[in-house]
């Protein structure tokens, strides 16, 4: 954890205040505040905040663009040339890092904006008190004295301080770091209690996990503690592509800056001008680096999340894509993904196994009377036909994934009752005796072999099985610690039916070589009746209890296997994905609830759905506007394409590109003049980068979306090394031609040398795009476009008169003739290379 700063340290300790004293500080009130004051602060706070925050942004942009090391030495280099007196190159190489700058910052502005306006599609809202009335808001519309509406799943939208609560435990590890939820009670704590005792306190990022409460907002924006430490955090770590980019991006610093300062030393030792040698030197080091490769990936990546939203998904974070690009498995819940997600109640039976009335009315009134986060149990419940009237509420003992268990205590003509349901056997665990169907009272024990038989069969019979117990109480006050020596009353059976759909989805993701495993908190036997309706093997199922017993390592070996994961809870949701992710695959994880929260942050890909609680949805990478595995199949599919178009043009840049300027590094040494201009080697470069922005629209052949792309920088570099070599042949080829047969003078062969590696360039990118013969795929329109604009660019940089202020001549006929057939012997040789590479290393 970070230090607070100086202002946390002088902060008034509002945590020592009364609820009263709070509201008085705040200028609220126990209604809350009214409308018209409520937008009046929130206009003051965000007045001339938007307009400052997109300039700020867009200037940084636009400054990144130029803080590549290599860019700042070369441009220092430029502004020496300049005091030299060499005004005409320092205005050259100036525009031409002046024009990749801009083009890279337009580009990823634009992609930017982009994905800015999806995010805002699924902005989360928070329920206010707004003069006295409940209303939703989006979160950041909050404002300081607002009061707060918290329930299980809510995300906590500013810092507050709690005036009232029932059972609220909250998960606040981003701010404190602490493992496991934590009790939220109101009052006051002491001025001086350190963070993680203002009990009374609830901070921004954080999230309700049980209970509910009502909270004042104290502090909103980069007033809260996540704010002032927004800076020194980092919200979430690095994808798997991310560092494989990050990785790479190493590699080619370390050979790019041994490759130029060798190049530099041997050019002064051969008492080369120093400037020239420097400037030479530098104009190769940008050369070699992938300077558009953040633009190019930002591009792909924003395209790519437009088309997720034309078929329903909605991108958060934008490298998610590559990652679901790399996708192997996915592991999904079962209720509303797999089955229709509509639960119906078929059954109540009691502990004799009858039809039973009595179970109904307490079924119905605990879900009538719970007021815990939305589920469709009870939904369900509450449409039944039962006599609940004369009934009122006294309390509630929320649902947590511990107890398994959801408590409500009721009163009727001077009578209270305690009624609990919740996992069989956690229920059962509370239970001392059972109700039998004549009404009499009998011992648990004499009839839990019967119940236990009666619920797997249920269960087995793909029945969804719950149970409800209840007892007297004079209690005026629902504690858990109430929650003993019960009746068990009976079972609630329930049916949610697999979609029609579902074994054709997963067949339509096992063809795009993603497995499928199935993580539920449902019992065992249910899950053996959905292996088999899935056609999954019901031996391939393993449970929370079974995972508990195993060492990690075994783990890895046992998830590998199993298909199935039953009766877990949201710590071993988690424990899986890792476990997972140790044995070699990249998963995506498909969650909605509260429990499934950990997984998501755990996954390669989380994935939530709109209907999500706050903080499933926080937490996701993606989010589907419609719950299926269909939506998925064509994201998994656009990932791939947007994977693949990035790859396109590390490979090409690391192939060819580095190549050529490695030849015209090692032709510096040979020649008594340098073989091209550092404005004609950045000219290459812009020339080359031109189609290469068009890469993230391109189209990507359609036996490649049939397979997960995967992140190899060994493959990388030995596509360098063969790739490389190819390109050094042919600019052998060239100097040998240029120097040794058609004896040019040097700006001939400046200009010969040139045209050969913009040519190179453009063509490889044609050759490496496809893994097919070139000619037999058709191009992306833009790639195609821009390709041959920079083709006929380049010739008319050449020949059209321009006192050669780019050390460009008119070149003969005989020498084009010669470069256009050195060209062409460069592309055959090359799409047969890559045909050999790609099944050598890829297939």
């Amino acid at each position: 954890m970070m230090r607070p700063g100086p202002s946390q340290q002088q902060e008034e300790p509002f945590w020592s205040f009364s609820g009263e004293d709070l509201l008085r500080r705040t200028g609220s009130s126990s209604k809350g505040l009214a409308h018209e004051e409520a937008a009046l602060r929130l206009a003051e706070r965000r007045q001339g905040q938007h307009h400052h925050g997109l300039f700020r942004k867009d200037l940084g942009l636009l400054i990144r663009q130029f803080t590549s090391p290599l860019v700042l030495l070369l441009v220092a280099a430029v502004v020496l040339a300049a005091f030299l007196g060499d005004a005409s190159s320092t205005l050259i190489i100036s525009t031409i890092l002046l024009a990749t700058g801009i083009l890279g910052f337009w580009q990823e502005r634009n992609a930017g904006r982009a994905v800015e306006a999806l995010r805002s599609l699924v902005r989360i809202h928070c329920t206010v008190l707004r003069d006295g009335q409940e209303v939703d808001v989006p979160t950041d519309e909050v404002v300081r004295g607002d009061l707060i509406r918290l329930r299980a799943g809510h995300m906590v939208p500013a810092d507050l301080v709690l005036l009232e609560a029932n059972e609220l435990q909250v998960n606040q590890a981003v701010i404190t770091g602490e493992s496991f939820p934590v009790r939220k009670e109101p009052g006051p704590v002491a001025a001086n209690a350190e963070l993680n005792g203002r009990t009374n306190c609830l901070w921004q990022g954080s999230n309700a996990v049980s209970g509910e409460g009502t909270a004042l907002v104290v502090h909103t924006g980069e007033k809260t503690i996540l704010g002032r430490l927004a800076h020194g955090i980092q919200a979430t770590l690095p994808s798997a592509f991310e560092n494989g980019i990050r990785h790479y991006g190493y590699f080619l610093l370390r050979i790019t800056v041994l490759l130029t300062a060798g190049i530099l030393i041997l050019n002064v030792a051969l008492h080369r001008p120093v400037m020239d040698s420097v400037l030479f030197s530098l104009a190769l080091a940008v050369g070699m680096a992938p300077e558009l490769l953040p633009a190019i990936m930002t591009v792909a990546m924003s395209a790519g999340a437009k088309r997720l939203f034309a078929k329903k998904v909605i991108v958060k974070k934008l490298s998610s894509i590559q990652n679901l690009g790399e996708t192997d498995l996915l592991c999904t819940d079962k209720t509303g993904t797999l089955t229709e997600g509509m639960i119906r109640v078929v059954g109540m039976r009691n502990a004799e196994g009858c039809e039973d009335a009595v179970t109904r009315t307490l079924a119905v009134l605990n879900a009538s009377f719970e007021t815990g986060f939305t589920n469709p149990i009870d939904d369900a419940l509450r449409q039944l036909d039962a006599n609940v009237a004369g009934y009122e509420r006294l309390g509630e003992v929320p649902y947590d994934f511990k107890r398994k268990r959801l408590s409500v205590l009721v009163r009727k003509d001077g009578n209270n009752l305690l009624i609990t349901k919740g996992a069989v056997a956690n229920v059962l665990d509370v239970c001392t005796s059972a109700r039998v169907g004549d009404g009499r009272t009998m011992p648990l024990d004499m009839h839990r072999a019967a119940l236990q038989a009666s619920f797997e069969q249920h269960s087995l019979n793909g029945y969804r099985v719950i149970a409800v117990a209840c007892k007297a109480t004079l209690s005026e006050q629902a504690m858990a610690s109430d929650e003993h020596d019960m009746e068990f009353a009976g079972f609630v059976l329930m049916e949610d039916p697999l979609k029609e759909d579902i074994t054709d989805a997963i067949g339509v993701l096992r063809g795009l070589g993603i497995q499928t495993k199935v993580i539920t908190g449902d019992n065992r036997y249910c899950a053996v009746h959905v292996a088999r309706e899935l056609g999954l093997r019901p031996g391939s199922i393993i449970t929370g209890p079974e995972i508990a017993q195993l060492s990690p390592e075994a783990l890895v070996a046992r998830a590998r296997e199993a298909e199935i994961f039953a009766e877990t809870g949201p710590e071993q949701k988690e424990l899986i994905i890792f476990a997972l992710q140790k044995g070699g695959a990249t998963v995506a994880y498909m969650g909605d609830g509260i429990n499934d929260v950990a997984a998501i942050h755990a996954a390669d890909v989380g994935i939530s759905v709109n209907g999500a609680v706050d903080v499933a949805r926080e937490a996701a990478d993606l989010v589907l506007t419609e719950k299926s595995l269909s939506v998925l199949a064509d994201g998994f599919r656009e990932g791939r394409r947007t994977f693949a178009n990035t790859l396109k043009y590390i490979l090409i840049n690391t192939g060819a590109t580095f190549g050529n300027m490695f030849s015209v590094a090692a032709a510096s040494l040979m020649l008594p003049y340098l073989p091209m201009l550092p404005v004609q080697i950045l000219l290459t470069n812009f020339l080359s980068d031109i189609p290469y922005m068009a890469v993230s629209s391109d189209n990507v052949d359609e036996e490649q979306l049939r397979r997960p792309g995967r992140w190899d920088l060994k493959g990388v570099r030995a596509f360098m090394v063969v790739f490389g070599l190819h390109s050094s042949v042919f600019d052998i080829l060239t100097f040998l031609v240029l120097y040794f047969v058609l004896k040019v003078g040097e700006g001939l062969f400046q200009t010969g040398w040139f045209l050969e590696s913009v040519l190179t360039e453009l063509f490889i990118l044609f050759i490496i795009r496809t893994r097919k013969k070139f000619y037999r795929s058709t191009p992306g329109r833009w790639l195609l476009v821009l390709g041959v604009l920079s083709f006929i660019a380049t010739f008319i940089l050449i020949y059209v008169p321009s006192d050669q202020i780019m050390g460009l001549w008119p070149l003969p006929l005989r020498l084009t003739a010669s470069i256009l057939t050195i060209v062409l012997l460069y592309v055959v040789t090359a799409d047969l290379l890559k045909r050999w590479y790609f099944r050598r290393y890829l297939a």
